[in-house]
């Protein structure tokens, strides 16, 4: 008879993981306890030695789907005689720190019981288990145990207690368990009278009556939920169910509580109903995010590469952007992604989406619920209040929600994940660190896609995606969720990495903290985001291409080479400089950075026949103004970013004189352009320490094709893979120079597909090592991840 104790730690709480060991435990004959912990999952074993040695390879060989299993520690211990295997309560350990697992989408087995006529839970909305369901979002506090989460509220029925304690049951300490019996429930507002008279029409067709206690209020639910009886709480759930479908078809807008938060839907095959969405949502020509039931329905609006539908299907089931077939194009509303050959696409990942498109029988819409800018509401009163302007109708359940949960979109390019936002099914799963910490570090990440990051000891916590940080609203989402990444994760931040530039709300937020601060250039961040990811310490060639950045200089930048290392960084080039006509209002109307592109890089341009269609459509004065203030240099600060070079080619080939939302211009740009090209532009590469890469020889060779009559997409293409040429001959450069094979890219003109893959392919073909995020968006959404590690690198600085 021999002895061991196990210490488990990764994401082991809340993925079925005690079951797991219990069961292990008695098919190998073994006797003992195991338990949560603060620290993890701690075990201990009596049996004979090889059982136990083949105990703790199951841990982490056979573990749940849903683990993550990072170390397991053993040793031998003195055995006690224990009569049985049993699971202990849970312990909370004083400043420990164990993972906690992010969402997980409905699984099949209770997708299948939820579809069984036979089954309990037919119908049930909320059905779960331990291999699935909420996680995240209703976690307060670790040990992650059912009076720790939200569920705490809806004590268990009798019978989904007895699943609760029974070892052969899948739902054996599920913590969410749940029934129509004694669980969280639906309910329905209407918010205007249209609303009402439908859903009225709908009962008296059908005959059907609905309970009176379908709308929510405050006082609606006593706490702790009472019982009900399974038959009566079906039947209005499903009636519940029917109206919401009515209303949809009648083309309103209904708000839907999901999982983190609310998400507006409407008839994604509605052309009224999509252009209503947008006007009252405010959401002018960004694309919307539509949801399909299956995958086969999915097929019938985009082509899906085999990488894509795995995405789609996985369990985390974000948004995947895939280009649109011809049966999408003509099947949905044409303002779903207008201007554009990509669409967003999901499948239901709750069992409330999988009953209501199951419903339904068409595409919806499936965006966040929020006015454009600001956080989506979280909780029913919120929603109530803040999208009364928005939604005809309420869908509405009592579970509650801690935090705040975006759905996550991704995209597949050249056989890697790219990740455009990071948030519901990947946050709050921590990125391991090539070092381990000595000290607590928040970094307050960036101005736009905001998010954060909490550095400590082994792990790196990226929180889910805040937004921009331009309002109350925003400010107080990223408050909120600090706190509570700060209270879940057991982090006590004694340093603070923050933006250089000082007009930054993150900034500021930092700024006004007492302790010690740790000032990091943004593209500096995004080089050392992309490089700690991969666990490069040494020098690499850092491509960092966006929009806007605050250069240590002070000016904008946006089109850099670095040599870096996490400690610092020499710029080694950037593109040619250009005014920035009436600094950010320059980024809301491309048409006037194309004039200051032009004047920048030589007045001659002006007068060049090419340039004449676009001058034509300047507003009377317009240009005689941007030429005043560019030659007085009035409110037009220089700036080498790459994202507004890609503004004003859109803006001189008539693609987009307005954008209406960030990057709208260079996404259609990039949606037009030919698949090659043999005719490729070239920029110009002038100069040592700084290279300067000249936009010249570019924009006088696109201006000669306009001129020429050559069409807007062959234009896109030469200028994409102009882009591309440049960064791999200065990256080649930079690379000899600096003695590395490294090249890591980042920002969000890597968000371009053909840039993007291009660039990859072309410094591959040189036998360079191309480096980018796979577990963080190659946008701003990464930056605070390299402020946090720029900051551990210079600790001592401070």
């Amino acid at each position: 008879m021999t002895a061991s104790h196990f210490h488990v730690t990764g994401v082991v709480q809340g993925v079925g993981f005690r079951p797991f060991v219990y069961n292990l435990a008695v098919e190998l004959g073994l006797r003992g306890w195991v338990r949560n912990s603060s620290e993890g999952v701690f075990c201990v074993v009596e049996g004979e030695r090889e059982r136990i040695e083949a105990f703790g390879r199951a841990l982490r060989d056979d573990a749940p789907p849903m683990a993550v299993v990072e170390r397991v520690v053993s040793e031998d211990v003195e055995p006690e005689g224990f009569a049985e295997f049993s699971i202990l309560e849970s312990e909370t350990v004083e400043g420990a720190m164990t993972l906690v697992s992010p969402d997980v989408a409905t699984c099949p087995a209770c997708l299948s019981e939820m579809l069984d006529e036979c089954d309990r839970r037919l119908g049930y909305p909320f059905i779960n288990c331990t291999n699935c369901g909420p996680r995240f979002t209703i976690i307060e506090d670790i040990p992650y145990d059912r009076p720790t989460t939200t569920m705490r509220d809806f004590p268990m029925c009798e019978q989904c207690d007895a699943e609760y304690h029974d070892p052969s049951d899948r739902r054996f300490h599920a913590q969410p368990n749940a029934c129509f019996v004694c669980g969280p429930r639906l309910y329905l507002n209407l918010a205007n009278d249209e609303a009402a008279d439908i859903a009225t029409a709908r009962r008296v067709a059908e005959g059907a009556a609905v309970a009176d206690d379908v709308s929510w209020t405050p006082e609606a639910e006593p706490i702790p939920r009472p019982h009900r009886e399974v038959g009566s709480e079906r039947r209005r759930a499903e009636a519940i169910l029917a109206t919401a479908v009515s209303l949809l078809d009648a083309g309103l807008i209904v708000a839907i509580k999901g999982l983190g938060g609310f998400q507006l839907a409407c008839d994604a095959t509605n052309e009224s109903a999509v252009s209503r969405l947008r006007v009252r949502k405010h959401r002018w020509g960004k694309p919307l995010a539509v949801m399909v039931p299956d995958i086969v329905a999915a097929r019938e609006l985009c082509e899906f590469t085999p990488d894509e539908e795995e995405l789609l299907a996985g369990t985390a089931r974000p948004i995947v952007l895939a280009l649109l077939g011809r049966k999408g194009s003509e099947r949905l509303a044409p303002s779903i992604a207008p201007g554009l050959s990509e669409l967003g696409v999901m499948l239901p990942y709750t069992p409330l989406h999988h009953l209501l498109l199951s419903r339904v029988g068409r595409p919806l819409v499936m965006t966040s619920g929020n006015l454009s800018e600001e956080p989506i509401a979280m909780e029913n009163a919120e929603a109530l209040a803040r999208l009364a302007d928005i939604a005809d109708a309420f869908l509405l359940h009592d579970r509650g929600i801690y935090s705040r949960y975006d759905d996550s979109v991704v995209r597949v390019v050249e056989k890697r994940l790219e990740l455009v936002r990071r948030a519901r099914g990947y946050a709050p799963f921590p990125l391991s660190l090539p070092f381990r910490s000595d000290v607590d570090i928040v970094a307050a990440g960036p101005e736009q896609k905001n998010t954060f990051c909490l550095l400590t000891r082994s792990h790196a916590f990226v929180s889910q995606h805040i937004g921009d940080m331009e309002n109350a609203e925003t400010l107080e989402h990223f408050e909120s969720t600090l706190r509570l990444y700060e209270r879940l994760f057991r982090v006590t931040p004694e340093i603070a990495a923050y933006d250089l530039h000082p007009e930054y709300l993150s900034t500021k937020l930092v700024m006004a903290t007492s302790m010690p601060k740790i000032g990091v250039q943004h593209h500096h961040a995004h080089i050392a985001s992309v490089t700690a990811e991969h666990g490069v310490s040494e020098k690499v060639v850092g491509v960092a291409f966006d929009g806007t950045g605050y250069g240590s200089d002070g000016h904008i930048w946006g089109g850099e080479v670095l040599v870096a290392d996490w400690q610092g960084f020499e710029r080694y080039a950037h593109l040619a400089e250009v005014p920035l006509p009436g600094g950010a209002s320059a980024i809301k109307r491309p048409a006037r950075m194309a004039i200051g592109v032009l004047a920048g890089l030589g007045r001659d341009l002006l007068e060049h026949p090419g340039a004449d269609p676009l001058r034509s459509r300047l507003a009377e004065g317009e240009e005689d103004l941007l030429l005043r203030m560019i030659e007085r240099g009035v409110n037009c600060p220089p700036t080498s970013s790459a994202g507004r070079l890609f503004d004003a080619v859109a803006a001189l080939t008539g693609v987009r004189d307005d954008a209406l939302y960030e990057g709208q211009a260079a996404i259609e740009l990039e949606a037009i352009a030919l698949p090659s090209t043999e005719s490729p532009y070239r920029f110009g590469l002038e100069g040592e320490a700084p290279v300067v890469i000249d936009s010249r020889p570019v924009v006088s060779s696109i201006l000669t094709d306009i001129a020429s009559g050559v069409a807007a997409p062959e234009i896109s293409a030469r200028f994409h893979a102009a882009v591309v040429d440049a960064v791999t001959r200065v990256s080649v450069r930079a690379a000899k120079q600096a003695g590395t094979r490294f090249v890591a890219l980042a920002g969000g003109v890597f968000m371009n597909r053909i840039v993007l893959g291009g660039v990859i392919r072309a410094l591959e073909a040189v036998d360079l090592r191309p480096l980018v995020h796979l577990k963080l968006p190659v946008n701003d959404g990464g930056v605070s991840f390299g402020q946090a590690v720029v900051a551990w690198a210079r600790r001592h600085e401070v």
